[in-house]
């Protein structure tokens, strides 16, 4: 068996995935955030060489006889495992690159994997231990349903829709650590594994009981296409500026959108407010239009008239887009 063999440290980018390579191939580590993507490195040893053989990838326990299937690509038959179906694949083989691409990683997916190539002639194998960091921490989770009301998105529109209030549809970490920051929510709503699922903090009857356990109520895996629920949705840091525009009328849902291009910027997405009023302690007791036609207000010290009882942010409706009653929220992205 010939080893990937490292000579100096090495730091990267790659995917979304940050590696680290020292003198040691074991030493191998690529770390990523909680939600996002990671790619595992793993090469033939020349681009030039043709493949014509197996390539597989496991994650290793402990216990080598608790070893998890991830991956087997024979050229003509491939195959993903268990928890890992429809999130792995490889780079490309057909340049030599056997490099795993984990998707929607989680908390779960921490810990050293092993690829394996075989082709007739050299045999490599390479370790590489994946990381993940609590993507929480620079980001937030919010609940979301569309115009046209609750209950209406599959799990395709369920992407589409927190990835136009830019965002992405939230793991279940992700919910998870929302749930133990205090997040109550008592309607269903996709998670980025195909589950449905909803936070509850205080326990009543209409949401899974008054004497059920504080926890997440879980519909379990539902048919993405046929399904219809609300969605979970998590939006990173912000990368520009979230603001309230001064003006001196209320403004219709168009002339928000106007007054924010005039002020070089864009009328900001749900995405944003809620990112603001989480990482940034944004607070504003002035309802204004959002991207997606609602209308908001984000309050991150409760006051009377505000939100009296709990930081939120607080959710007006979707009211029809020629009133002038609002003002507006907007965002200019750093250059």
């Amino acid at each position: 068996m010939i080893s990937l063999l490292c000579i100096t440290i090495i730091s990267l980018t790659l995917a979304g995935s940050t590696y680290c390579q020292s003198a040691s191939p074991s030493s191998l580590t690529v770390k990523t955030e909680l939600g996002g993507n990671a790619t595992l490195p793993c090469r033939l040893g020349s681009i030039e060489d043709l493949f014509f053989g197996k390539v597989t990838w496991t994650k290793v326990a402990k216990d080598e006889s608790e070893n998890e299937d991830v991956l087997v690509d024979m050229g003509l038959h491939k195959r993903t495992y268990g928890n890992f179906e429809n999130r792995a694949s490889l780079v490309d083989l057909d340049v030599g690159d056997a490099s795993l691409v984990l998707t929607e990683v989680s908390m779960e997916d921490m810990g050293r994997y092993r690829c394996e190539i075989i082709d007739g002639m050299d045999d490599i194998v390479q370790e590489v231990i994946l990381e993940v960091e609590n993507g929480l921490t620079e980001g937030v989770v919010f609940p979301y349903f569309p115009h046209h009301g609750r209950y209406n998105m599959n799990f395709d529109d369920a992407v589409q829709t927190c990835a136009s209030q830019d965002a992405a549809v939230a793991s279940y970490d992700q919910l998870l650590e929302a749930w133990k920051d205090g997040l109550d929510w008592c309607n269903a709503g996709w998670l980025s594994d195909g589950t449905v699922q909803y936070p509850i903090t205080k326990p009543r009857h209409p949401c899974g009981g008054a004497n059920s356990s504080p926890g997440l109520r879980s519909y379990g895996r539902r048919n993405k296409q046929m399904s219809r629920f609300d969605v979970f949705c998590y939006a990173s840091k912000l990368k520009g500026h979230f603001y309230w525009l001064v003006q001196p009328d209320r403004l219709s849902y168009d002339e928000a959108v106007q007054a924010c291009r005039d002020d070089n910027a864009e009328i900001a997405k749900v995405g944003h407010i809620y990112a603001a009023w989480k990482l940034e302690a944004y607070d504003r007791c002035d309802a204004g239009w959002l991207a997606d036609g609602s209308v908001r207000y984000p309050i991150s010290r409760p006051r009377k008239n505000c939100s009296p009882t709990e930081a939120a942010v607080r959710f007006v409706g979707f009211p029809d887009k020629k009133v002038k009653s609002y003002g507006v929220y907007c965002f200019r992205a750093d250059q």
